[in-house]
């Protein structure tokens, strides 16, 4: 059994990090919400005051935070992991920051004697609690079978993409393609009411044309189509996952235009001071600024 140490108690940290406990292995967090500790202290777990302390009590410490300068400082700013962990111990990143930074913290580590894992996350909030993420992973194979029982906790479709780095890359690329057909999907739907039409029509029409995506069939219809923009995925770290991606793009030398205009949609969702809210807030300021409401009881059942 390893024992494991989890910083980033968050939306999509805090259910991980319970099910890593539930999974049997010891566990000490910490977290920068004394409320989000409480919760994991109250499920069993130890709490640590300082991230040099949670790598000192642990053999693989897991990192949920939202920029890469925050695991950066966490892993190897004065008092992280970095301090604390012993030779041989195993950090596993499972943010969503650019490779280069990532690959970057790893190589500090292996400097060090230490090892580090990329495992950022898909799915959403409702599969962190249930445990059924999917886990992109990269990094050294035999480091990725040593914490496999922990990654098991947290999810159960695992995809081995490479090298150290690879998994974030894979994570940026898939959250700049979900981003960019939310946004168009939300304004191809704005477009469509605005000009008289129905929610219910457009999703039947569209379920069998090559416009049919997974955020009409999935996400939309639990979130968007009900007015509902209680924080899942955040509109400010939508943005963030877009402009990593962009940037990505231009370090390997071109530029991600389709990208850039989804990047530049919801940095105007932030500054009209929804950046704290669901991405399904870019409906909602649409139908404000268009004077429509795009919502359908039957929604559902225009797509089964």
């Amino acid at each position: 059994m390893l024992t494991v140490g989890f910083i980033g108690l968050g939306v999509m940290g805090g259910p991980m990090a319970l099910n890593i406990l539930k999974g049997g292995h010891p566990l000490t967090v910490y977290d920068l919400s004394p409320e989000a500790m409480a919760k994991l202290s109250q499920a069993g777990a130890r709490t640590a005051t300082r991230p040099r302390d949670v790598g000192e009590a642990s053999d693989v410490v897991v990192t949920m935070l939202p920029e890469p300068a925050h695991v950066e400082q966490v892993v190897l700013g004065p008092g992280g992991i970095a301090e604390g962990l012993r030779p041989g111990g195993v950090v596993i990143d499972m943010s969503t920051i650019d490779p280069q930074t990532s690959q970057r913290i790893g190589a500090e580590l292996r400097r060090r004697g230490m090892h580090m894992v990329d495992s950022p996350v898909g799915k959403t909030s409702e599969h962190a609690v249930t445990g059924t993420l999917t886990l992109m992973v990269g990094g050294e194979p035999e480091i990725i079978e040593r914490v496999k029982p922990v990654l098991d906790c947290i999810g159960n479709e695992t995809f081995y993409c490479g090298g150290p780095g690879m998994g974030h890359a894979i994570k940026i690329t898939n959250n700049l393609l979900a981003t960019t057909i939310m946004a168009a999907s939300t304004e191809a739907l704005a477009i469509g009411i605005k000009s008289g039409l129905t929610l219910d029509l457009m999703l039947k029409v569209m379920r069998t044309t090559m416009a049919w995506n997974n955020q009409l069939a999935v996400a939309m219809p639990k979130k968007a189509f009900i007015g509902d923009d209680t924080p899942g995925f955040m509109v400010r770290l939508a943005a963030k996952d877009v402009r990593l991606a962009v940037q990505l793009a231009q370090a390997l030398g071109f530029e991600a235009r389709v990208g850039r205009a989804a990047q530049e949609t919801l940095e105007q969702a932030i500054a009209a001071g929804f950046g704290e809210r669901d991405t399904a807030a870019l409906m909602r300021i649409l139908e404000d600024k268009l004077g429509i409401e795009v919502r359908s009881g039957s929604a559902a059942a225009a797509i089964e």
